[in-house]
């Protein structure tokens, strides 16, 4: 089969590789569409690599090259032999992160246990942890994995479900936390950090799923999210108009916020982050990768005692069948229309030989919110 291959760093090509054979518990999925996560930007220009050895040290991508892709929808083309409840045909989308339930293990790890399968003791990962990904025409994976869509959803749309899973994860930790300031019990003002993916879903998510009724404030540079991030409740802020501290505590009658989510993966940010919130403010460290910034940084957000929410992926329990309570519901909020994800999808990328020409730029430009390759 054709594959999009990241052979090195910034070196992606298509090659041919062998297609993979489903076990009795798997099936063969077709690929439909992958949305391009900011995660597959990092690892192809080398800033992060999560394929580890057993010492916890990364494998260089000439040594192993990657197939990327973990925002997986597709068709069922073969099902196991212990497969019963999918069949050829079927459309579905993926949790990406194999763990103990989804291949049968005897006796579940204590994470896997608890309902936290994203920290699965034996945890591996489509396209992220060196486990095949979805940038490739074919893909075997645990049936328990794949979610049934129960609609006519378009592909690109549905390739969005692990993003918002994603921060149905997050929000669901923000919720439960032992803090001082938690949503619906506190916060008055929440302030979202970059309007990319994750800070527009994280917007409708406090709307529309946890019916947050409470000012959202939004900081990002691009005109064009911000007006998308009006349109789904925010208030949003050019952090280059003017001062961004004073702007927020005139409108918080100088309390500053009481929720704060980082979804930009800024380091930068952390210099005035803590001018950003009230002291014992619930600090959700949602973005990823954080370079550019001292460790030094931290001391002051330290100072102010918040409760730090660090959560990753689509981590929740199991339905009754084994599959991801959370995918489930996050493609659900998709199908009914609670989360607008087709909105997000800015670019647009058709067929695998226009990949690798998806990993040159276009994301650092001006309107970019979400690229998604259609296979």
């Amino acid at each position: 089969m054709r594959a999009s291959v990241l052979h090195d760093v910034e070196r992606m090509e298509i090659r041919d590789v062998p297609e993979p054979t489903p076990g009795p518990r798997d099936v063969l999925l077709e690929t439909s569409a992958v949305g391009l996560c900011g995660t597959d930007f990092h690892i192809y220009s080398g800033e992060m690599n999560f394929n580890f050895d057993e010492r916890g040290e990364s494998i260089p991508l000439a040594d192993q090259p990657q197939i990327l892709g973990h925002e997986i929808t597709g068709v069922v083309r073969e099902v196991g032999a212990a497969v019963d409840d999918l069949q050829p045909g079927d459309r579905v989308v993926l949790d990406q992160g194999i763990n103990c339930v989804s291949v049968g293990r005897d006796a579940s790890c204590e994470y896997c246990a608890t309902g936290h399968s994203h920290q699965c003791e034996f945890y591996i990962e489509h396209g992220i942890t060196g486990l095949q990904g979805g940038l490739a025409e074919y893909l075997a994976t645990p049936a328990l994995n794949a979610v049934k869509l129960e609609s006519d959803l378009e592909p690109a749309q549905a390739a969005m479900t692990e993003p918002v899973g994603c921060i149905l994860h997050a929000a669901d930790f923000a919720t439960r936390v032992e803090a001082r300031y938690r949503i619906g019990d506190g916060v008055r003002t929440a302030l979202v950090c970059g309007a990319g993916p994750a800070g527009l879903i994280w917007v409708q998510v406090l709307r529309n799923v946890l019916g947050f009724d409470g000012t959202i404030l939004l900081t990002e540079l691009d005109a064009r999210k911000r007006e998308l991030a009006a349109s789904f409740g925010a208030e949003p802020l050019d952090p280059r108009a003017g001062d961004l501290v004073q702007a927020v505590r005139d409108r918080t009658d100088g309390r500053m916020v009481e929720l704060l989510v980082e979804a930009t993966g800024s380091g930068p940010i952390f210099e005035v982050l803590p001018n950003l919130i009230r002291k014992q403010a619930t600090l959700v460290m949602y973005g990823i990768g954080h370079g550019g910034a001292s460790l030094e940084l931290m001391n002051q957000v330290q100072w102010k005692e918040p409760a730090l929410v660090t959560p990753i992926g689509a981590s929740g329990g199991f339905d009754p069948d084994g599959r991801p309570t959370i995918y489930r519901r996050a493609l659900r909020l998709i199908e009914n229309g609670t989360i607008d994800v087709a909105s997000l999808v800015t670019h647009r990328y058709d067929g695998l030989d226009a990949v690798p020409g998806a990993f040159g730029g276009d994301h650092a430009g001006a309107g970019y919110v979400k690229g998604v390759a259609l296979l």
